[in-house]
């Protein structure tokens, strides 16, 4: 019987197909550029663009179809049906608007105007149908000229290859003042085959500077500017001889250095090369780059998101050096670099999370010339970059985050530049006193009231704080990691534990009335729901602050299920909504995966699965916010492959669910990693067991070192919840365990501006600790039961547990006069309540940062507020404060009118009404007060009318959205 040994024979085959150390590597099936859809996020809100760029390369050669607003940053909307032209540099997924520099537009007549306002231009109509895109290329058809146009590129230089219908009428249109504002430019006829010179403008970056030199394939026959039509002359027609109506094609190199530099470029990455051989360079070498990770799948659409991602991922940073090691500083000097190469376009806010720990396995080298490009930024501009653009500071986003990207990299081995220094320049950004550094450090937390988006920028301080002590500790310096260790913990200070959420500040009490679905000045881009599980250095620690893991798993239930909707101020960010959890927005991206700490890993595997397949597709909107730089795309890369770096620098990777039979990473020592799902498909979501080299994985997370050292990961995957990971000793490690600091106490009642008396009563987050308190400097008492206010007071409290004693903190106590009140008949915002009705006669003033919790704001509404002196007096003057900041919409009332009455009934004016040019622009933040000369009138009466702006003005960003104005208002004092 022959049949026995045959199939002993299968049996071992499948022990050997089993068995991880006999798995095969993912195989490649067909060109990875195949997979990439660069049309993916350039709908919706993804801000993408089409064009041809390298990895991490200088130019991004793209056509642009937008010339403003917000889904117009990219320079591309794909809802659009007109091109402008073709610029040399743009931004991948931001939510800011800058580059599109140096457009160039080929049409058949010397024409200077863009056609935007509907009149003829040079603008071209086009069709999706006779476009195409892959990595490295990009093509169309221009309908309204005929002629067909291509795109491709080096690092610093690229090419565009025209092909007119006819040999006469030949024109390239070079628009310099295209999109941002300019500053200064020069164009310069060079030769009969070249031109150079160079544009200078504001936008995001307030001094962009871009040299160039073109180069063409036929000589310019005339060269006209638009100055001789009364333009600037910042714009030029170049009519060509081509006879023969051969393809004309377009050189250009640029340069943040000198004319020089983009010519050095140009020659020296593409010189007499042909167009189809940059081409096939530029496509030889992303695929190159695609191929660090080789995927398998039945699933082509899985595939092209895959790869799209992985491409978008490799389009920023950028590339901010010549071929000869030159570049601009952010000192706005030249500087020279052989050692490294130097890039801008840091977008740390988004790509600390998932980004730059994806570079951290498939680009070492380049994430050491990241790190030498922050510490020569730090020598250049006085601190690391938060979010640099073309050698400037954008003052954009909150954190240091250059310092996890820096902490992580060092952890995992990355240590090709200067450590101590780095050391020194992580703890030099985290020891300003600005943007609410000075407070935080002073008391553990930023107060509302000094700083805005209090709540989000303690939160992330402490998590960058923790980078910083974790490097410390492992380069021996044990006093810096106990100072900063303890500064982690400074997330603590923002719990309020009645609510359970992160909660902002406000003289010591807790901002309110709250709403935690309120997008809020006290949040970055969020709102309660999506910052209050932001503690990924300590999620033990948030466990147990939230009273342990049932309440924090009920809490993430209640997250994923909670009405989709947000109140308060209208932010285009928060998108990709599963109840409050917001994809589309980075503060969210680690929660999914928090379920492994609570002992439920099939929760996380089913959340993992829904976001990657229905809120990434291959469609144009098929990001579901702005892409930002990679960050997005690097959350599906890590997700999909089956795990995710929830807390950078922890060389953690907390594991959610595959979507992919097989993949491998190709790791830069030769060595692979590959990860395998038996049985996997759109039901068979959940893990039912793994293994790690051959041997039972039991926990839910891997070791960096563990992907580095190659080796095979293999699931098994079934349709339904199993126990796998669900025990203790499978959970992830976070968790701060030595100098635990004790929490500041705060007011949880209390008026700190109030009439006749208030009540106190005190609380701290620590149930555990005893709060010690002071009324005017009184000796220190022990707090046991609420107590009454009923004079203006200061009180000193501090809590104390056996680690030690918090910090003390000191609140003042207004009392209002008693016979004042004051009826508001219109409502304010709540987000904007200063502290609720009496706010605006309870002294306490507001600065010109409106977001300090201080104004009283109205948007669309006018300002009616009735003041009971409680009798008839004199009185002398009577002032208002009104705040205008014109990029945040608040303008200053149009009309403020003051009325005075003994009967509320009737009130008559007593003067003429103020009146103020509101629409006027102004980019000042400026504070106006109103006054009323009474000249001793008695009444007790006074009602001030404050007259709304109404719609933004049509000269204003926000009029395009059908804005409405702001009216923010402070104190009413009557003398």
């Amino acid at each position: 019987m022959r049949y026995i040994p045959i199939i002993l024979s299968l049996c071992l085959l499948c022990f050997s197909c089993n068995n991880s150390e006999s798995v095969t590597s993912a195989l490649k099936e067909a060109p990875l550029i195949n997979f990439v859809n660069p049309f993916i996020g350039t709908g919706g809100h993804g801000h993408t663009y089409p064009g041809a760029t390298l990895p991490f390369g200088m130019m991004q050669l793209s056509p642009d179809t937008r010339l403003d607003g917000w889904d117009g940053c990219s320079g591309y909307h794909y809802s659009d049906t007109y091109i402008y032209g073709f610029s040399h540099t743009h931004l991948s997924g931001t939510g800011v608007s800058d580059y599109g520099d140096i457009l160039l537009m080929p049409t058949n007549e010397a024409i200077f105007y863009n056609g935007a306002n509907g009149t003829k231009g040079y603008r071209a109509h086009f069709s999706h149908e006779n476009e195409t895109a892959t990595p490295g290329f990009y093509s169309v058809h221009l309908d309204s000229t005929e002629i067909d146009v291509e795109l491709t590129v080096a690092k610093r230089s690229g090419m565009h290859r025209y092909r007119f219908p006819t040999a006469e009428n030949q024109y390239v249109i070079l628009d310099l003042e295209h999109r941002d504002k300019l500053l200064d430019y020069d164009i310069e006829f060079f030769s009969d085959y070249e031109i150079n010179g160079y544009r200078f403008s504001e936008a995001w970056a307030a001094d962009q500077r871009v040299f160039f030199h073109i180069r063409f394939s036929h000589r310019i026959k005339n060269f006209e500017r638009d100055s001789v039509r009364g333009g600037s002359g910042a714009k030029a027609a170049l009519e060509f001889d081509n006879p023969n109506n051969e393809p004309l094609i377009v050189s250009i190199g640029i340069s943040a250095v000198d004319e020089l530099g983009a010519r050095n470029n140009l020659v020296s990455e593409i010189g007499s090369k042909s167009f189809d051989l940059v081409k096939e360079e530029a496509q030889n070498l992303w695929e190159k780059q695609l191929e660090k990770i080789i995927v398998e799948s039945p699933d082509n659409d899985y595939k092209t998101n895959f790869y799209t991602a992985l491409y978008h991922t490799m389009l920023a940073p950028n590339l901010y050096q010549d071929v000869d090691g030159r570049y601009r500083g952010m000192d706005m000097e030249i500087h020279q670099s052989n050692s490294f190469e130097y890039y801008t376009v840091f977008s740390l806010w988004d790509t600390y999370r998932a980004a730059h720990p994806l570079y951290t396995i498939i680009e070492q080298e380049r994430t050491n010339d990241f790190i030498n490009t922050f510490l020569a930024k730090y020598d250049e501009g006085g601190i690391m970059p938060i979010w640099d653009l073309s050698a400037n500071y954008t003052g954009c986003m909150i954190g240091y985050h250059a310092v996890p990207v820096i902490a992580d990299a060092y952890l995992k081995g990355i240590r090709n530049y200067n450590a101590d220094k780095a050391l020194n320049a992580m703890i030099h950004s985290a020891t300003r006193n600005h943007l609410g550094l000075e407070s935080y450090m002073k008391y553990g937390y930023i107060p509302v009231e000094e700083e805005s988006e209090s709540v989000s920028k303690t939160l992330e301080y402490a998590y960058d704080d923790w980078t910083i002590a974790k490097m410390a500790v492992e380069m021996g310096k044990n006093e810096i990691y106990r100072t900063f260790i303890q500064r982690a913990q400074h997330y603590k200070n923002s719990f309020d534990p009645e609510s359970k959420f992160m909660r902002g500040r406000f003289r010591n009490t807790w901002f309110g009335p709250f709403d935690p679905y309120e997008v809020n000045f006290n949040y970055t881009e969020a709102n309660a729901w999506q910052y209050s599980l932001y503690a990924p250095q300590d999620i033990k620690g948030l466990i147990e602050l939230m009273g342990g893991k049932d309440a924090f798993k009920q809490h993430l239930d209640d997250l994923f299920t909670a009405r989709s909707e947000t109140s308060g101020r209208d932010q285009a960010d928060i998108t990709g909504l599963i109840g409050q959890y917001a994809h589309g927005n980075e503060p969210s991206h680690h929660m999914a995966y928090l379920y492994n700490f609570v002992n439920k890993p099939y929760k996380t595997q089913s959340l993992v699965h829904k976001i990657l397949t229905e809120l990434y597709t291959n469609t144009p909107d098929g990001i579901s916010g702005n892409e930002d730089c990679g960050q997005m795309s690097a959350w599906y890369i890590f997700s999909s492959l089956g795990f995710y770096p929830v807390t950078p620098a922890s060389n953690q990777y907390i594991i959610g669910t595959p979507l992919f039979p097989k993949a491998t990473i190709n790791l830069e020592s030769g060595k692979q990693f590959t990860v395998v799902a038996n049985f996997i498909s759109e039901k068979n979501k959940y893990i039912a067991s793994a293994k790690l080299n051959g041997k039972p994985l039991d926990r839910t997370y891997i070791r960096h070192d563990e992907i580095l050292n190659g080796g095979t990961l293999v699931f098994e995957m079934t349709s339904t919840p199993s126990d796998w990971g669900t025990t203790d000793m499978a959970v992830p490690l976070s968790e701060i365990t030595d100098h635990l600091i004790t929490p500041a106490p705060y007011i949880a009642e209390g008026k700190v501006a109030f009439k006749d008396s208030t009540v106190v009563k005190l609380g701290v987050a620590n149930k555990s600790a005893k709060i010690y308190y002071s009324l005017n400097d009184s000796e220190f008492m022990l707090y046991e039961t609420p107590f009454a206010l009923r004079d203006e007071s200061i009180l000193s409290a501090y809590a104390e547990t056996s680690e030690g004693t918090s910090v003390t903190l000191n609140t003042r106590f207004y009392k209002i006069d008693p016979e004042v009140s004051i009826t508001l008949k219109t409502e304010y915002a709540n987000q904007y309540n200063a502290g609720g009705n009496d706010a605006l006669i309870d002294g306490i003033y507001g600065t010109k940062d409106f977001r300090t919790g201080a104004w009283q704001g109205y948007q669309d509404e006018d300002v009616i507020a009735v003041i009971d002196l409680g009798k008839v007096k004199p009185f002398e003057t009577v002032t208002v404060n009104f705040l205008q900041d014109q990029r945040s919409w608040i303008f200053f009332p149009t009309e403020v009118t003051c009325y005075v009455s003994d009967n509320p009934r009737n009130f008559y004016k007593n003067l003429p009404p103020q009146k103020i040019d509101a629409a006027a622009p102004s980019e000042e933040k400026e504070i106006k007060n109103i006054q009323f000369n009474m000249g001793g009138y008695s009444a007790r009466y006074i009602k001030i009318v404050a007259r709304n702006l109404g719609n933004l003005p049509k000269w204003h960003l926000g009029h395009e959205h059908d804005g409405k104005a702001w009216i923010f208002v402070d104190e009413i004092e009557i003398k």
